[in-house]
């Protein structure tokens, strides 16, 4: 079964406040077993528009991804993150070849 994953692109407003977002996050993430693969790292943008930070997170299906995101834990966690950054975000099923 392939994986799904989490991409994400944001820019953080308020990076203080966006820490609650992060904490409130974290029982979400552990409850779908999500693995964070990169998380705001240093970046090169070689090609159209990007924002401040890239987020890829891992799951074990592309199910338990859309799963996550969908789930009460996380809605509330984005809440707090909607008003302190501005992102895109996709859930993508990964290739298993």
């Amino acid at each position: 079964m392939p994986k799904g994953y989490w991409v994400a692109h944001v820019d953080v407003d308020d990076p203080q406040a966006y820490e609650a977002y992060r904490a409130a996050n974290a029982a979400p993430f552990a409850e779908y077993g999500a693995k964070f693969l990169v998380r705001g790292a240093p970046q090169e943008q070689r090609e159209g528009q990007c924002r401040q930070r890239t987020v890829v997170i891992e799951f074990d299906s592309y199910e338990k991804a859309v799963a996550c995101y969908e789930s009460a834990g996380y809605q509330a966690a984005k809440a707090l993150r909607d008003p302190v950054s501005t992102g895109d975000l996709i859930i993508v099923e990964g290739y298993d070849g």
